[in-house]
């Protein structure tokens, strides 16, 4: 990833950052990342959450921070070693088990993300750089969301947001997230990935990438060998290929799935349609754990995460990785001043 160029303070984007499930690593990985000086070189930060939380978060990872509670994201300073803070004040500390599921815990999340999508209604905020949610914790308390992507669309009030994942430069799409492997395959029509195609080459130019070089990846071994080992990439994945090349799209494929992924990190490629979750996540994983980033696309409002959970496992005990969170701040701060917020 390329870093943003230092700039002066105001032209620096705000980036909200909603500190996720209070019992999880998000609030760790928040404070971590913000005690490097070179995330306020880049952009404006500005946490959503609850103030006690994230004082006690500075105090496990020993951080030399001070939190500043501010109401509207035009009061905050944004000075190094101070933490501007939107306090919405909504958990019991008395309650608070790290680790745990609780309902307190998703709800809050979900109030900070809320709170966050809100900001950026007047155009003040920029970008999103969300931290981990827990699912079990959000059906404790009765979000109707499975996750960030369904809560994001719902809450913008979109339509089928794109998922983007970005590591190293490599940018990989994906025609399906969270289906069984059969329902995945199912949904591989060739209207799907027409569709998708256009789309999210339209998300690429919105942030900003040109001369955009698309490859499609194969779903059977060798992308199915004409039929061979497959008939999904001759009925289906092919013709929707070439439906978006009729539309102008520069795209090429099915390409093995082996291969694909490994061509385009090295520059074949500006970005890969992953037909189902696994994937394009294993792919990217693979590539670099920490560094891989999400990008959600489809939104009025540029939104990056980490793509890691909330680890509840070692939340409290000053052992979480703050990289991944550290490259989602900057992604979105180098994505921002691109980003242009046109329907797609």
């Amino acid at each position: 990833m390329t870093t943003p160029t230092k700039t002066t303070l105001q032209e620096r984007a705000i980036i909200a950052i909603p500190m996720g499930d209070p019992a999880g690593i998000g609030p760790e990985i928040t404070m971590k990342s913000l005690a490097k000086k070179e995330i306020y070189d880049v952009c404006r930060p500005l946490v959503i959450g609850d103030a006690k939380v994230l004082q006690k978060a500075i105090e496990i990872v020993k951080a030399n921070l001070q939190i500043r509670v501010i109401e509207n994201p035009e009061e905050g300073i944004y000075e190094y070693g101070t933490v501007d803070v939107i306090d919405l004040n909504n958990i019991d500390l008395s309650k608070l088990q790290y680790g745990e599921v609780s309902a307190q815990g998703g709800q809050g999340a979900f109030e900070y993300i809320k709170k966050a999508v809100e900001l950026t209604s007047n155009g003040k905020v920029k970008a999103l750089a969300t931290t981990p949610i827990n699912k079990e914790s959000l059906k404790a308390a009765k979000v109707p969301y499975i996750g960030h992507t369904e809560m994001l669309e719902a809450l913008a009030g979109s339509k089928d947001p794109l998922t983007m994942f970005e590591v190293k430069g490599l940018r990989i799409f994906f025609l399906t997230r969270h289906l069984s492997l059969k329902d995945a395959i199912a949904a591989m029509t060739k209207e799907r990935v027409h569709d998708y195609l256009i789309r999210c080459d339209r998300a690429l130019a919105r942030l900003g990438v040109e001369n955009r070089k698309w490859a499609v990846a194969g779903l059977n071994p060798h992308s199915g060998e004409g039929g061979l080992f497959g008939l999904e990439e001759v009925d289906e994945i092919k013709p929707g290929i070439e439906l978006a090349v009729a539309d102008g799209i520069d795209v090429v494929g099915p390409v093995p799935a082996d291969s694909v992924f490994f061509q385009a990190l090295n520059g074949k490629y500006d970005a890969v349609l992953s037909l189902y979750h696994d994937q394009g996540h294993i792919a990217a994983k693979m590539t670099d754990f920490h560094r891989t980033i999400s990008i959600t696309n489809g939104l009025p409002f540029l939104r990056t995460s980490v793509d890691h959970g909330t680890a509840f496992d070692i939340a409290g005990k000053n052992i979480a990785e703050s990289t991944s969170m550290e490259e989602c701040i900057k992604l979105a701060a180098q994505y921002a001043p691109k980003f242009t917020a046109n329907s797609l």
